[in-house]
This record gives C-alpha cells, sequence and structure tokens, in this order.
C-alpha cells in the first residue's frame, strides 16, 4: 500500500492504495465521488474524464500513485455552491442527456474543450473534439448544441 495525496475539487484526500489503483477508482471507492463513471478502462469511451493539473484526461488509465500531489476536478466540482456552472446547465437547457451516463465525461471534456479554444468553438471542431467521448443514446445532436451555447455563454462573460 502507498499513501497518495490528490487534491480533488479543492480538498486534500489522503488514502492508502494499493499501487494498481486507477485514478477513477481512487475518486469512486476511496473518495466517494461516483459521477466518474468507469466505461471500458481503455480510453476508448471518455466517460471516467476529469481534469488533471487543468487538462481533461480519462481517469481510468492514470494510476493514483502517478498523480500523487496533483489536483484533480471531477463533475462534482463543476457545480459552485449548488448552482450549476454555465456548461451544466447548458446540458440542462439543450437535454444533451438521454440515459445521462456519458455526460459527466462530456461535460468535462467540453469545459476543457471552451478553456483550450476560449470558446471559439464551431460544430466542427467539437465533433472533431469529442471524438473520444462515446454516447450511445443522443446521436450527439442535443451534445452538441449545448456545446455551442455553453461557449457562447463563456465569449459573453469573458467580454
Amino acid at each position: 500500500m502507498t499513501e497518495v495525496t490528490i487534491t480533488v475539487n479543492g480538498d486534500a484526500q489522503t488514502h492508502d492504495v494499493e499501487d494498481r489503483t486507477l485514478l477513477v477508482h481512487f475518486l469512486r471507492d476511496h473518495v466517494g465521488l461516483t459521477g466518474t463513471h468507469v466505461g471500458c478502462d481503455t480510453t476508448q469511451c471518455g466517460a471516467c474524464t476529469v481534469h488533471l493539473d487543468g487538462k481533461a484526461v480519462k481517469s481510468c488509465t492514470i494510476l493514483a500513485v502517478a498523480v500523487d500531489g496533483a489536483e484533480v476536478r471531477t463533475i462534482e466540482g463543476m457545480a459552485e455552491q449548488g448552482v450549476l456552472s454555465a456548461i451544466q446547465q447548458a446540458f440542462k437547457d439543450h437535454h444533451g442527456l438521454q440515459c445521462g451516463f456519458c455526460t459527466p465525461g462530456m461535460v468535462m471534456a467540453g469545459a476543457d474543450m471552451i478553456r483550450r479554444y476560449d470558446g471559439q468553438l464551431d460544430e466542427h471542431t467539437i465533433r472533431e473534439e469529442l471524438d473520444g467521448n462515446i454516447c450511445r443514446c443522443t446521436g450527439y445532436t442535443n451534445i452538441v448544441k449545448a456545446l455551442l451555447s455553453a461557449a457562447e455563454s463563456h465569449r459573453a462573460t469573458a467580454s
């Protein structure tokens, strides 16, 4: 067992873990945050996407011991004081979900995308960027609409 400290959504979390513990299992099993989903364990689906030191990563193939001392933001850390973030609100407003399994990963990937492009997104870019996030229910149309809306909100608040 190895002691690992990872700051998750602003709170330092120290736990003893097996060296083979994946970040996604650290978050779910040790920290108790189950919004980050385990879909494929091979980085194919993106359901486990979180922000690691400010960048979107798939947590199913990262060892917790490898990110000791890092900062992680999960879907649970997106809302502030019970108020949905702009991207979460956009997913709600544009019905960018059906079963909801992929939604946390889509939100986290989308937030990173909006940050990297400073809100300057178009449908083609969004679809290309979401290539590593699989949704089996929606056909992506409303997810794209939600991300376009969130990007527009980002640009409006940045002005």
